[in-house]
């Protein structure tokens, strides 16, 4: 069977990155950052507060986290239902612990689903960010007209009315996008996108609706990546989070300031078996000067102010 034409169309094609989303560069070319109060390195945690529906079917795109067996699979399902009941409590007081300020990126459903758990995360002074409608709703290139707009709209519509704070950052589901993702979601009014994993700094990104920041939110470093997908032990997710972290602290004398990124799943990394591996991590962190804890919005914007200040 041979691939349908419009398998090779592309709306844009040339030599280098076949799209004119941002200006490329490398990083140790760049101007250097300075973090406020002369911080070397801004650290970022990002949880993802998600609900999988129990009629979850993974169409067409397969997050991290998608269910294994037949309708129902309650085992499945439960599982995740853990980390916005159980396992994120034990992230808030690790966090806590250390005056660590999270980013959470929220389905709508949970939203509107756990308001409890939006309280907890408020009273924290968590940024809250849009995650889609649910893990059910991906991004992808051939949606029917209208729908990816009304997705978004409604995913940020609500996370909005449950917190009543302006969302600001955005993660879709699984860090699926259309060509138009960009587009739509900077039109809803979002700052910063979390998707793209080509970075390990901010960068601008240009979009029909004005400019976005692209945050350097991790692929690799995600307890799922690491725990469950790459079946590594409790151990060695401490060690990779203290050996990413030492290099771009070192990183950080000699080209400025850097953004230590961290994603977590409470249904993941809350359970009581792997919560230490977490706290053991942070503490290493802590341990070291010139640590700056910050939302996504706080580093997007001493991001920002540096590149009024010091333009390429």
């Amino acid at each position: 069977m041979s691939l349908p034409d419009k398998f090779f169309t592309y709306p844009h094609r040339s030599y280098g990155m076949d799209h004119d989303r941002y200006d490329w560069s490398i990083l140790p070319q760049r101007k250097q950052v300075t973090w406020p109060g002369g911080a070397r390195v801004a650290l970022w945690i990002n949880v993802a507060l998600e609900w999988f529906p129990l009629n979850f079917n993974g169409d067409p795109i397969h997050p991290p986290g998608e269910f294994a067996f037949p309708y129902p699979d309650l085992r499945g399902y439960t599982l995740r239902d853990f980390g916005n009941r159980v396992g994120v409590y034990r992230v808030m007081k690790a966090l806590d612990r250390y005056r660590i300020p999270a980013t959470a990126a929220v389905n709508a459903a949970v939203a509107a689903r756990y308001p409890a758990l939006m309280e907890k995360c408020l009273a924290r002074n968590w940024e809250l960010i849009g995650h889609g409608l649910d893990m059910n709703h991906p991004h992808y290139e051939g949606m029917p007209a209208g729908t990816e707009e009304t997705l978004i709209a409604k995913s940020v519509q609500t996370l909005q009315k449950a917190t009543g704070r302006k969302v600001r950052g955005w993660l879709s589901p699984a860090k699926s996008e259309s060509w138009k993702t960009l587009d739509l979601i900077a039109a809803a009014g979002i700052e910063y996108v979390c998707d793209w994993g080509n970075d390990d700094m901010p960068y601008a990104m240009r979009t029909e609706a004005g400019p976005l920041v692209s945050m350097p939110h991790p692929l690799l470093l995600d307890d799922w990546a690491i725990l469950i997908e790459g079946r590594h032990s409790e151990d060695e997710f401490c060690d990779q989070i203290c050996a990413q972290f030492d290099v771009l602290y070192r990183e950080s004398q000699q080209h400025g300031g850097r953004v230590m990124a961290l994603s977590l799943r409470p249904w993941v990394i809350g359970q009581p078996f792997r919560i230490g591996a977490l706290e053991k991590a942070l503490s290493y962190i802590a341990s070291h000067k010139d640590v700056w804890a910050a939302t996504g919005s706080e580093i997007m914007d001493a991001f920002n102010v540096n590149a009024q200040t010091h333009p390429t």
